[in-house]
């Protein structure tokens, strides 16, 4: 579906549009340029434009109302380098090769993205083509850029891992060298810059030399606080002056140019004045940060059961401040590079595209990062600007996935078409392909045995589904116009699941139609799942029966609860959705006697508080 704020005007302007590109192009016989803005890890609602109240984003809302805002777009992969793939390439994960993050580091006799990316094939047709930013793809596919400085001081290559850090440091060590700690303060791990820690960081409290000394292990994720280096030498600041440098460099010639944004990836460490911009105390906490996740195939996911700070409803409101400020300093750059596009007169003559290659939870479901299909994680931001030739207030409700932006950068400069398995976006912007946009498919198509490998989303209803026969992840379907937040999985171990055979099945179908289009190897595998398979053990985790056990069980609804440990916040019994059915906060130990308030199936208790995700199935006959 495609809205317009001129809905009846829609073909006037495409036939005036399309008479005014023709005749431009008569006079200046000019090809059109290409701008492409990428961030790391933004997830789709962290955008004002797209209904969030309290982060601000007024330049990338304005580009959204010059060009098409696409409400559903998702990534093809909620991992960077694969998602990164498929957009170079247009190709599926599967197709592409790039698995996981450490595969784009193959070399070209792997075989792995063999095919041509989009800069590629615009060099070929006339175009210069410069990267700034984050690269992580394979390093022989960047031979294509003309960047200024190609080898770092060290005599890496710009596009080798860590290569964009090091033409970072290379510039930072000059105007702002290491300063020496002061207390509150350690070194950010990824710039070498103190930051002032905050409560939600795994070292928060310790000194460098504690830090030493306990042997901690931590990596960028676990990272939190204010960054102190100037806003002027931060590192959006140095990827978007790198950017605004090209444009001007290139103004005079066909150009591809890539702004290839870090954050708000982690370490989430903002700048003054940005971090002051939004305290943490007014942050507001996801609705699903304590769900449970008892009929999740993701409740041991993200190192969810392992830092349960990221279930905090106190001290998550850090990482969302500290998050929606790197958003807002990006912001702040990208209207900086679209104010330079126009001061060069080159606005009207350059596609501009802006996405991300995934999103992040955020606290959603008690997770942080992305690797999964959840909401937060899958679905992006994606507009498109092409004055003359898209529609300013644009806005496209039907469903895409990042997968199609090589075609739609093929179609809009003028490229004869290469194999691909994109397809243009321009049917859906201007109202003319109604095959398109009826559902999307994204893929994760490692650890099979942890995780699903297939999300498909139409209509509202989203399944996730392993890829074999033999993966023990269960299978999960959730209605997004009942339950937004993906609290609710109606297969799994939803005693009543069979009420949602027919639905299942009939998403189950769409996506095998969608592997054989696209000639993938796990159309058996798919087929042959048993959608109705339960598993009551997935995702579970025992109390040790010398701490606490439950009995009798079966039971016939009256129970006791052994404790050996005092259960500090009570205990909580939920049924097989995760819903709580009873909750008794008092402090115990020993022997509690409590009646459970189901007639009859499995329930799961667990206790509240302190010991938040382990469960015991009850079973009441």
């Amino acid at each position: 579906m495609r809205k317009t704020s001129n809905k009846y005007l829609i073909p006037v302007f495409t036939l005036a549009c399309l008479a005014a590109g023709q005749t431009n192009a008569e006079k200046t016989d000019k090809k059109p340029n290409f701008l492409f803005i990428m961030t790391d890890q933004q997830r789709f609602d962290a955008l004002s434009i797209a209904g969030n109240q309290v982060l601000k984003t007024p330049n990338l809302d304005r580009l959204a109302k010059q060009g098409v805002w696409f409400r559903n777009a998702y990534t093809q992969c909620a991992v960077c380098a694969p998602s990164r793939a498929s957009m170079l390439t247009g190709r599926t994960v599967e197709n592409h090769g790039v698995l996981t993050n450490s595969l784009a580091e193959s070399i070209k006799s792997s075989g792995i993205m063999a095919m041509s990316t989009y800069d590629e094939l615009l060099s070929e047709n006339g175009y210069n083509c410069e990267y700034h930013g984050k690269w992580h793809s394979p390093e022989f596919h960047a031979e294509v850029y003309k960047n200024p400085v190609l080898i770092t001081k060290s005599g890496r290559s710009v596009f080798a891992p860590g290569g964009m850090t090091r033409i970072y440091f290379d510039n930072i060590d000059q105007v702002y060298p290491v300063a020496p700690l002061m207390p509150g303060e350690l070194y950010d791990t990824f710039t070498k810059r103190p930051y002032v820690l905050n409560p939600l960081d795994k070292r928060y409290g310790m000194t460098e030399q504690q830090v030493k000394n306990s042997g901690i292990s931590f990596a960028q994720p676990d990272l939190h606080g204010v960054l102190k280096t100037p806003a002027e030498h931060s590192f959006t600041a140095f990827q978007a002056k790198q950017t605004i440098e090209a444009l001007e460099l290139n103004k005079d010639k066909p150009f591809s140019i890539t702004c290839s944004f870090h954050f708000p990836h982690a370490p989430m460490l903002p700048v003054k004045p940005y971090s002051d911009m939004y305290p943490f105390s007014e942050m507001k906490v996801p609705a699903s940060i304590s769900d449970a996740m008892l009929n999740s195939p993701y409740r041991s996911q993200n190192g969810r059961l392992n830092n349960p700070e990221y279930a905090d409803q106190e001290k998550i409101k850090y990482l969302i401040s500290d998050y929606y400020a790197l958003v807002t300093e990006i912001d702040d750059w990208v209207g900086k590079i679209l104010d330079k596009l126009t001061e060069l007169g080159l606005d009207e003559n350059t596609l501009v595209i802006f996405t991300s290659d995934h999103g992040e939870m955020l606290g959603a479901h008690g997770m942080r990062e992305k690797n999964v299909f959840y909401e937060e994680s899958a679905h992006v931001p994606l507009m498109i600007r092409f004055p003359g030739r898209i529609q300013p207030g644009t806005t496209v409700e039907g469903y895409t996935s990042n997968l199609n932006l090589f075609a739609t950068i093929l179609d809009y400069l003028n490229i004869p078409e290469y194999p691909s398995d994109s397809k243009s976006l321009r049917g859906m912007i201007e109202g003319t392909d109604q095959s398109m946009g009826k559902m999307v498919v994204t893929e994760w198509l490692n650890n099979e045995d942890k995780q699903p490998g297939y999300m498909i989303l139409k209509e509202g209803w989203k399944m996730f589904i392993p890829y074999s026969v033999e993966s023990n992840v269960i299978n999960a379907l959730y209605n997004l116009k009942e339950d937004p937040h993906e609290m609710n999985n109606l297969i799994g171990n939803n005693p009543y699941r069979k009420n949602y055979e027919a639905k299942a099945n009939e998403l189950r179908n769409d996506l095998l139609n969608w592997l054989k289009e696209h000639k993938s190897s796990h159309y058996e595998g798919v087929k042959s799942r048993d959608l109705m398979k339960a598993d009551l053990s997935t995702g579970s985790i025992d109390w040790d029966k010398k701490q606490f056990r439950v009995f009798p069980n079966p039971t016939s609804g009256k129970v006791t609860l052994d404790s050996y440990t005092e259960i500090i916040d009570g205990i909580g019994i939920y049924d097989l959705l995760g819903r709580m059915i009873y909750a008794d906060q008092e402090v115990f130990s020993g022997q509690k006697k409590i009646d459970i308030p189901l007639k009859s199936g499995v329930c799961m208790i667990r206790p509240l508080g302190k010991y938040p995700f382990q469960t015991q199935n009850i079973i009441v006959q």
